[in-house]
């Protein structure tokens, strides 16, 4: 059968629509992979690795009064930090007294920070790293800091604000 000549069977066409359209569907999966970091107001879903945790609300009772205690401030090692991802924060020790509270969700593609060390919060998921002082970005992909969380201590509890 030449080109010119029409086709008769539709199963020909028909696997021809087939192909064409498996591969349309496998080239917009593809660059629907290829995201960007913007937070544009996302699932708080990881796109990789790690159990989702949320990334509105208050997590844990912000609004409430006498929280519930996250962690005791011996929890809390000085020049560190402790994720509590289940709470909702991450809770840091710069200097011996001081303690601060961050969301626990980077700030480039919505993954779970997952631990605390060498005075840096990390996200394992593509290497971003945090400040334990302000949550500013150490080490990118991410080039927004963490947003902070209100903590209180009262005595040696400490919980959300």
């Amino acid at each position: 059968m030449s080109d010119d000549q029409a086709l008769t069977d539709p199963g020909t066409q028909t696997r021809r629509a087939l192909l064409t359209g498996v591969g349309a569907v496998g080239a917009a999966v593809v660059l629907a992979a290829c995201g960007s970091d913007d937070d544009g107001g996302g699932s708080g879903a990881p796109t990789s690795g790690g159990p989702a945790v949320p990334s509105t609300g208050d997590a844990g009772g912000g609004d409430r009064q006498n929280a519930q205690s996250l962690a005791t401030t011996a929890d809390i090692p000085v020049g560190g930090g402790k994720v509590l991802a289940a709470e909702g924060v991450v809770i840091t020790q710069p200097s011996a007294g001081q303690f601060k509270g961050f969301s626990p969700i980077c700030t480039h593609q919505n993954c779970p920070v997952t631990n605390v060390d060498g005075g840096t919060i990390n996200c394992t998921c593509h290497g971003s790293k945090f400040s334990i002082e302000d949550g500013s970005v150490k080490a990118g992909p991410a080039t927004k800091p963490l947003p902070p969380k209100d903590i209180k201590v009262t005595g040696d509890q400490i919980s959300l604000a």
